[in-house]
């Protein structure tokens, strides 16, 4: 087999420029002494300069003719390569309960649920890196204030330090995609506990930026209106000066505040 078949449905894009390959996996040098998983690595673009690194490199890839390649072309990973699709991994497994560095070129139609897993897993995950699509990398690193500043952002920069490495350009893959690339660098910050329900914090966080053109005390109205709450007490919350806010205008810690605010809400009644 001389090469994969890049596969719509896939979301595959293959790098090509080896250059820009092994910057993206030097990017991994900044969390040393951990393992590595690497997420799709198709023909092994990046996988050839990843495993050189004086540490454990797994990669998990769910295309069956890349699975056959990476076999075929790089036999003494044989025992490392994992069929199986990433999203539904249980990655307490992977490494026997060690801490990884997680790293890939990922899939435009799923780099955001990329994130999220990483996220459940963030205990076991003090370093991701990768190339996500320019537009995702711009939500992901966004600060409030920023038309790009949405969910991604916040619940990602309630836990990671976040940094927009650099751009890559459509012509460097097979076949080019459409947009721009980039790769980011995310590391586990000191955040042990938000000091707030965390699961209500998701919620808060994604019901706001439904509609973001609305004030919160508009998005925030469908957690407070199922008929459960005293309606004196919504009011007496929703008429705090916060709520004539928009939600791209709130930092994690605001968000947070506000959490706190909504909890105690539901708590009363």
């Amino acid at each position: 087999m001389l090469k994969v078949r890049p596969k719509k449905f896939l979301g595959q894009h293959f790098l090509t420029d080896l250059g820009i390959a092994q910057r993206i996996a030097d990017t991994v040098d900044a969390c040393p002494d951990l393992p590595v998983l690497e997420v799709g690595p198709g023909m092994g673009v990046m996988t050839q300069f990843l495993i050189p690194k004086p540490r454990e490199l797994k990669v998990v890839e769910i295309d069956f003719e890349s699975v056959r390649y990476l076999r075929d072309h790089f036999p003494d990973l044989e025992d490392n390569i994992i069929e199986d699709d990433f999203l539904s991994m249980h990655l307490e497994r992977t490494f026997q309960g060690s801490p990884f560095v997680l790293t890939g070129n990922y899939p435009y139609n799923i780099s955001s649920q990329i994130f999220f897993k990483m996220l459940e897993y963030r205990q076991l995950i003090p370093c991701c890196t990768g190339m996500v699509q320019k537009e995702v990398a711009e939500r992901i690193a966004a600060r409030p204030g920023s038309k790009t500043y949405g969910i991604l952002s916040v619940l990602i920069q309630a836990w990671y330090d976040v940094e927009y490495l650099f751009t890559v350009e459509p012509g460097v893959f097979n076949p080019p995609p459409k947009v721009r690339s980039a790769v980011i660098r995310l590391t586990r910050n000191q955040t042990q506990g938000l000091g707030c329900d965390e699961q209500l914090f998701r919620r808060v966080v994604k019901t706001t930026f439904n509609q973001r053109r609305k004030t919160l005390r508009n998005n925030i109205r469908p957690l407070l209106t199922d008929g459960s709450f005293d309606q004196t007490a919504v009011d007496q919350l929703l008429a705090q000066s916060v709520f004539n806010m928009r939600p791209e205008q709130l930092s994690v810690a605001d968000f947070v505040e506000l959490t706190q605010q909504v909890s105690l809400t539901l708590k009363k009644y």
